[in-house]
């Protein structure tokens, strides 16, 4: 039987919040990928790149793994009662429940992540809270059947993390091979390694755009939570 994943599309999504993940995942050992959404209509991502789904949340088969990328649509996707409807119910039988940046609240706002470590982008990463979530700086956070990555390129090493715990790390070293990922970064990317002055630059032109985004997360209030196994 292959192994079903489905990842969640949205308007405005990070394409690499998905695209990254999709990419290491679809060469998974018996993994089938679906790519989900309301309806067939190509849904746009936050680069202008549109994606075409596979499969609408009506027809979508129980998936083994839920998979929800982040970026600013998120918040739409939060306050869109089919998408969490369809989350819930995936929920139900799925055996793994993940995620990708500000994915994480998607998840929170469903109630599938009260009392679980969450990694979730640093500057979103205090509004996990609010659904009961445990905040985590973790690349990489894995709490039960929760795995969840930070930021953007996080989803890349989150989607190894994934392979290494369903098929082991011998599978995973091996596609993290043929896909030569081999990153050399400059040392820079989190805000405890940013020199100040790029992190406040960096922070000050977030602050504006993400205030009515916030704000509207924070509107959404506590979710019914379901029991934590």
């Amino acid at each position: 039987m292959p192994f079903e994943i489905g990842f969640l599309l949205y308007p405005d999504l990070t394409q690499l919040d998905l695209t990254g993940p999709a990419q290491v995942l679809s060469r998974m050992s018996d993994a089938r990928v679906h790519f989900v959404a309301a309806s067939l209509a190509p849904v746009p991502s936050d680069c202008g790149l549109s994606l075409v789904p596979t499969v609408t949340f009506a027809d979508c088969p129980p998936v083994d793994l839920i998979c929800v990328p982040g970026g600013y649509g998120c918040v739409a996707a939060m306050e869109d009662t089919p998408t969490v409807a369809w989350l819930r119910a995936q929920a139900e039988h799925a055996g793994w429940i993940t995620s990708v940046c500000t994915g994480s609240l998607v998840l929170g706002a469903a109630g599938l992540l009260a009392g679980y470590r969450a990694a979730c982008h640093w500057a979103w990463r205090d509004l996990l809270p609010l659904f009961g979530a445990i905040p985590s700086d973790e690349r990489v956070a894995l709490d039960h059947n929760r795995i969840t990555g930070g930021g953007v390129t996080a989803g890349i090493d989150f989607a190894f993390a994934v392979v290494s715990q369903l098929r082991g790390r011998d599978e995973a070293e091996a596609l993290q091979l043929a896909l030569e990922y081999d990153p050399q970064p400059i040392g820079r990317g989190t805000p405890d390694t940013a020199r100040p002055e790029v992190l406040a630059r960096v922070q000050a032109l977030l602050a504006p755009r993400m205030a009515p985004y916030r704000a509207r997360i924070a509107a959404l209030g506590p979710s019914p939570q379901p029991p934590q196994p």
